[in-house]
Parts: C-alpha cells; structure tokens; sequence
C-alpha cells in the first residue's frame, strides 16, 4: 500500500513541476499571448501556484539601475509618423509612462 501512496505521491509532484515549467514559459510569452492563454486558466489553480514569484522570474529584466533604457520605435498618437527614443537622447528628457491614470 506505501509502494502505490509513493509512487501516486511522486507522479502529482511530477504533475505539480510539470505545471509550473509551463506557466513560468507562457509567462515568458509576449504579454497578448499570454493574457489570451491565462484567461483560460482555471482560477482555483492560483492558490495552488506560486504565481507572483514565478511572474517575478520570468518577466525580470536584464537592466539594472544606471543602464541606459534599451533603443525601441513608437508611433506617435496621430500616427502620422515613428519617433525613436535614441532620438532624444543628449536633447532632453524623456518620461516613459506605461500604464493609464484614468
């Protein structure tokens, strides 16, 4: 009976790392992708991952305070033309603001 308990025991954490393997890489997923999937994702499963620790590594960055921001292309709100950050830089200042204040 012990043989049966340790083997079921040793497949459900099996199931359990298997799990967390896959969240961590859908988490490493562009950001649409990965709301699209998550949504899918049953909400009980939440209290049984360490969800925010596993966003925290996945989602981590390489920068770290001091570097310069990484160069990207944006376009502009009346979407007559891109505007490149590397452009600015020695200008002026730049604020980057992600997120909504409404």
């Amino acid at each position: 009976m012990w043989r049966y308990a340790r083997i079921a025991v040793a497949g459900l954490g099996g199931i359990y790392v298997l799990v967390l393997v896959a969240l961590f890489a859908l988490m490493r997923q562009p950001p649409m992708r990965f709301a699209l999937t998550i949504a899918k994702v049953p909400g009980p499963l939440f209290s049984l991952v360490p969800f925010r620790q596993l966003w925290m590594s996945a989602r981590a960055g390489q920068l770290r305070v001091g570097d310069p921001a990484p160069d990207f292309l944006l376009e502009t709100l009346d979407r007559k033309e891109w505007v490149r950050l590397s452009s600015f830089r020695g200008e002026k200042p730049v604020v980057l603001v992600f997120g909504s204040y409404t």
